[in-house]
């Protein structure tokens, strides 16, 4: 890894890090040389997560929060920099799946996917950037968006429309917050193998899956670190509100 890449002195708080992709986003940036908080409402997944890191030889720091509560933001930043110091990166990754046909969503269903996928992409990025801005240290945000967010795909509106949400809102994070020194990109990734769908690529709905994607298979989670530490570290440091698509090829034949 080049200097340019390291997160040595860095100090990064990932949401959603009680599974899937956030607890690998956490790994990662560990690896990188950042001391990490992880953040959740499992906090037992998330106190084995850190000792884990740890174990590797990392820093990390496990912390409750609850997207879509005000206070429990604010005191998990809290603990998070009492810990570790100031939060110089957010991987804004918390986000829940909905799958129902339209005449079938509840309000109930389509205010929950909302809340957490667009309101607690709002209110975390909102408190890391006000903290940001105020220590003057500038910092990176990713949001952790979907391909879904510019394809659509039946039963799937609520998300389909939580995730194009999250793109816009990364888009004017990104230019506001440019004068004070923060960047704010989106990462989209298409169809990826993880502890919610294992076992799914071998099913028939599955095989006939994976055969629509151009490079014939599901993203593995490390197809993911360079996107992530190019929008984390310096070496993306002149790219703000950019979506970096990680779908093998997935877009180019629809969803």
């Amino acid at each position: 890894m080049t200097d340019q890449f390291s997160l040595v002195g860095q100090t990064a708080l990932v949401t959603g890090a009680s599974s899937g992709l956030g607890q690998h986003f956490a790994t990662v940036l560990a690896a990188a040389g950042a001391k990490v908080a992880v953040a959740a409402r499992r906090v037992d997944r998330l106190e084995m997560l850190a000792t884990r890191i740890k174990g590797a030889g990392g820093q990390a720091h496990a912390v409750a929060m609850d997207v879509t509560d005000a206070a429990s933001i604010t005191a998990a930043f809290d603990a998070a920099e009492a810990a570790l110091g100031p939060v110089t990166i957010l991987i804004n990754n918390a986000g829940v799946p909905s799958q129902s046909s339209f005449l079938k969503v509840s309000a109930e269903e389509w205010r929950e996917t909302l809340a957490v996928n667009l309101d607690g992409v709002f209110a975390v990025g909102q408190e890391a950037a006000k903290r940001m801005a105020k220590g003057g240290q500038g910092g990176s945000i990713v949001n952790i968006a979907s391909i879904m967010g510019t394809a659509n795909a039946k039963t799937l509106a609520p998300y389909c429309a939580s995730k194009a949400a999250v793109l816009s809102l990364t888009r004017s994070m990104a230019l506001e917050l440019a004068r004070d020194r923060i960047r704010v990109n989106a990462i989209a990734p298409g169809y990826f193998s993880t502890e919610i769908n294992a076992g799914f690529t071998e099913t028939e709905p599955g095989k006939k899956m994976v055969a629509r994607i151009p490079m014939r298979r599901f993203g593995n989670l490390p197809d993911l670190d360079g996107p992530l530490l190019l929008l984390a570290s310096d070496a993306g440091r002149f790219m703000t509100g950019s979506v970096l698509t990680v779908d093998g090829g997935q877009l180019l034949v629809g969803v």
